[in-house]
């Protein structure tokens, strides 16, 4: 039974991840992000207690 040998597909597999690992990466990286979050203020609001009916 050929397919319980791992030699030949666990350096497949192997060789596989080293390559995903290698290119992907650097191609999903140099995306850059246009949106980028920027606050409208700086300037902290007050917080007020809410106002419970029930109490």
């Amino acid at each position: 039974m050929p397919q319980l040998n791992p030699a030949p597909w666990f350096t497949i597999l192997v060789f596989s991840w080293l390559v995903f690992l290698t290119v992907i990466p650097p191609k999903v990286l140099k995306f850059t992000f246009n949106n980028e979050p920027t606050p409208m203020s700086t300037k902290k609001t007050p917080t007020e207690p809410w106002n419970w009916p029930w109490h």
